[in-house]
């Protein structure tokens, strides 16, 4: 009989995770793991269940159906089966509540980001809309407005799937994606005073959900940023019909197909202010570090998939005679990887800490290395993610390009996250604007204090002081800053990520864990810097002259 290769398999992701289980042990306090654990086990079991099950069947995607039968314009979209399931599971495990409720203090986002964290990959990118809802609750929070919130939070904070709302962040319009300057829809006030938005929508998320917060300029308002206000929508009218809204079609995306992404317009769409009628990118700020939190928690959990089933298959696939685990230059092929997972899971899940710290008080050292490490720890990560997905499609040879493998939307998906929220080149941007003219010393002293003695201390020092060099000697030429700010930034992400991995590492190695420290070693092997020497008279001379 010809021979058949066994697939490679999941166990419960939440038992078989040791980085995650060490980190718990020593973040958590154990009466707070103890109450969370059997949530975390139930998601462990699940995402290897689903895993499975994706297997079985053939892939879904959403299905837009504009008329119905007699000529109505009905834009009815039917989402997947496991999106079906989406409210009760976001009830029943509080993704966006548990992130919000007071009796865990700054430890709620830790516990939150753990459930993400173990159940994205199988959410099918559900975590897409919750995590806009995240960020809309704490936007409609920070605003202040009363009635507002009154109405919506409940709603998005619900642990009953019969009352669990979905929120959309529309942004993005055809002529302005990341620069919302550009702006077009308009806000006019009707005969009854009331605010209705008109304008089109380029890549509405979520738009199945039940409100949305999207940016619109109030009529007679200037031009630029500064003069657009935030608003509050609710998608349907109290009869169920859409508010105002067409849906023009659902994007045909490389990944997260089965996330239901539109074109709109807004046609009169019934809208309220959230607060003043001006500066409403401003209002939109505390969602970013939410979701941008949202989107490397859920590029770790990809990684960690990725790592899952190539070290599973390692253990099964023979070539050579031998186990591909038990091959030298595929082992370390395996171990380069880990490492980097490994340290960037430290940084992702700091950054929650920070998140939890800063919302219940926090110092205003925590508060300005939030705003530096967001950026830094969502470029790195997105980036890390695609990196690792490849990897992993060519660890498994022919089958990882195989579509019902499931390895390929690994990858596919993964090229979402350097996009979303900002993408490489504008978080790098952000991160220089954070840090401004005098922020590195602080950040250089406190990642510094985070490390204990050691080699990779000593790594940490030298790189750091090379960045600091790179960004005096740049600090006079805003083009020449602005031009190596992602080599600037990433180097600046990879020494918050060993000194938080060397950290964790002392902790488990007076436990009797090496593990951690083997990662240690591997990473800082790798080298911390990825400062940019390129020339700009060279890059001027090929862009400018003919450059494809």
């Amino acid at each position: 009989m010809d021979f058949l290769q066994s697939p490679p398999l999941l166990r419960n992701t939440f038992d078989s995770d040791a980085t995650l289980q060490s980190y718990i042990a020593r973040a958590l306090p154990a009466d707070v793991a103890g109450a969370i654990r059997h949530d975390l086990f139930e998601l462990g079991a699940y995402a290897a269940q689903a895993w499975l099950d994706a297997r079985s069947r053939a892939p879904q995607t959403p299905q837009l159906t504009q008329w119905n039968a007699w000529g109505e314009r009905i834009d009815r979209i039917e989402t997947t089966a496991t999106w079906q399931r989406g409210a009760a599971l976001t009830a029943r495990y509080g993704f966006v509540a548990a992130g919000h409720e007071a009796h865990l203090g700054a430890l709620a986002r830790v516990d939150q980001f753990l459930r993400v964290y173990l159940y994205h990959v199988a959410s099918e990118f559900h975590s897409c809309p919750l995590a806009m809802s995240d960020g809309a609750a704490t936007a409609l929070e920070a605003s202040g407005h009363r009635a507002l919130c009154e109405r919506a939070l409940p709603h998005l904070l619900a642990r009953d799937a019969t009352h669990l709302w979905l929120s959309g962040q529309w942004m993005t319009e055809t002529a302005g994606g990341s620069d919302v300057g550009h702006t077009g829809t308009i806000a006019r006030r009707d005969a009854d005073g009331r605010w209705r938005l008109h304008g089109r929508k380029w890549f509405t998320s979520a738009v199945v959900g039940e409100m949305a917060l999207t940016l619109a300029r109030p009529e007679g308002a200037g031009d630029g940023a500064d003069a657009l206000a935030l608003f509050y929508v609710e998608t349907c009218d109290a009869n169920g019909a859409w508010n105002g809204i067409r849906i023009d079609r659902l994007k045909d995306k490389l990944g997260t197909r089965e996330l239901p992404t539109a074109e709109i317009h807004l046609e009169g769409a019934l809208a309220q202010p959230v607060g003043e009628l001006a500066h409403g990118v401003r209002a939109i700020a505390p969602m970013l570090n939410v979701t941008r939190t949202w989107n490397a928690v859920c590029a770790v959990a990809t990684m960690r998939r990725c790592l899952d089933l190539a070290f599973d298959y390692a253990r099964r696939r023979r070539a050579f005679g031998r186990a591909l685990v038990e091959q030298p230059l595929h082992r370390a092929t395996l171990a380069g990887l880990a490492a980097e997972f490994e340290a960037a899971f430290q940084l992702v899940f700091f950054v929650a800490e920070l998140l939890g710290r800063c919302e219940h008080g926090g110092d205003a050292d925590d508060k300005r290395l939030l705003r530096v490490l967001t950026p830094l720890a969502k470029l790195w990560t997105g980036k890390l993610a695609v990196r690792i997905a490849s990897e992993t499609c060519e660890a498994f040879g022919g089958a990882g390009y195989i579509e019902d493998t499931g390895i390929p939307q690994l990858l596919r998906d993964a090229q979402v996250f350097p996009i979303w929220e900002g993408t490489t080149n504008v978080l790098a941007l952000d991160a220089l604007r954070a840090l401004g003219k005098d922020g590195f010393d602080s950040l250089s002293a406190r990642l510094q204090d985070l490390c204990p003695n050691g080699t990779a201390s000593e790594a940490l020092r030298t790189t750091l002081a090379a960045a600091q060099s790179w960004f005096a000697a740049h600090a006079g030429d805003r083009a020449a800053l602005e031009a190596g700010a992602r080599g600037f930034a990433v180097t600046l992400a990879r020494c918050a990520a060993a000194a938080l991995l060397a950290r964790h590492a002392a902790w488990v190695r007076e436990r009797g864990d090496v593990r951690t420290d083997a990662a240690l070693s591997i990473f800082t092997g790798h080298g911390l810097s990825r400062l940019d020497a390129t020339p700009m008279d060279a890059v001027a001379r090929l862009i400018d002259n003919g450059a494809p």
